[in-house]
């Protein structure tokens, strides 16, 4: 795919994620939106992975840590061809697949169960380091929150990835400087991020999380680090192209209404529309 394609996928990703949450009546908006290029990047580019043998040995391991953010990597998973799309609108529904924190033993290409926030690292690190172990090639990658830095066994994770040298990881973290109670720098301070990461022993990258080729090409990079495990900080507007919803905190965990979908949606395709002359 091109980069304008690409960002046409990642849009209509976004489009998917507004269906699902006003299908579901609950669930994440803000989270969601803001990585959808990320995953698209990722599920179209970067990850070796096979959508119709989701559980290939040679595949690349993505972790979600941050679960709640889950709706974008189902919209993506489908778009790729795991499932078809119109499951999507099963979200949080009793019985579905498709739950509010992803569940590994539900859906096929889901690697772990993910809802304590902070954990996901070092599930990653073990996937990682056993790779290693049995000389396996694949790569781990695992996506997390800024918020969930607040925890403290995220950090444990950091310090063991380091020492034990696990070039095999790459973290990619959404910093969108909100959280459920606020805004990242008010609840607990993150700054400076990337000094922290260099003091523990990570390689960094710091990119916009909404440029395609930066997020592509930080992800390459990743693969020519062969001492130390790298993080990408990738820099996110929570609420991604609904211009009512970016930046604010409040649509951390809530979905939009009927009305307010329909808003969103109106607004999204106008981008897709300019996206897509752009490409013609």
């Amino acid at each position: 795919m091109t980069i304008k394609q690409l960002e046409q996928k990642a849009n209509e990703i976004r489009e998917d994620i507004i269906n699902m949450l006003v299908a579901a009546g609950s669930g994440h908006s803000a989270g969601p939106l803001g990585m959808a290029d990320v995953f698209t990047a990722l599920y179209f580019q970067v990850l070796n992975h096979k959508p119709k043998n989701p559980d290939w040995p040679e595949r690349d391991r993505l972790i979600l840590s941050n679960g709640h953010i889950v709706p974008v990597r189902y919209a993506a998973m489908s778009a790729a061809g795991y499932f078809p799309k119109e499951e999507l609108l099963t979200l949080r529904k009793l019985g579905s697949r498709l739950q509010g924190h992803p569940e590994r033993r539900r859906l096929p290409g889901v690697e772990t169960t993910s809802g304590p926030l902070g954990s996901g690292l070092a599930q990653a690190a073990g996937l990682a380091y056993a790779a290693r172990m049995d000389n396996q090639k694949f790569r781990v990658y695992c996506i997390c929150s800024d918020g969930e830095h607040d925890e403290g066994n995220h950090w444990e994770a950091v310090l063991f990835a380091a020492k034990s040298k696990l070039a095999n990881l790459t973290a990619i973290i959404d910093r969108n400087n909100i959280q459920i109670d606020g805004h990242t720098e008010d609840v607990m301070p993150l700054e400076p991020l990337t000094a922290k990461y260099e003091a523990f022993g990570w390689h960094v990258l710091d990119i916009d999380g909404h440029n395609m080729k930066e997020i592509i090409d930080a992800c390459h990079h990743a693969k020519s680090i062969f001492e130390k495990p790298t993080v990408i900080i990738a820099h996110t507007i929570p609420g991604k192209g609904v211009s009512f919803m970016e930046n604010l905190p409040e649509w951390h965990g809530k979905p939009p209404s009927r009305e307010e979908a329909q808003k969103a949606l109106h607004e999204l395709r106008t981008l897709g529309g300019r996206i897509r002359s752009e490409h013609e």
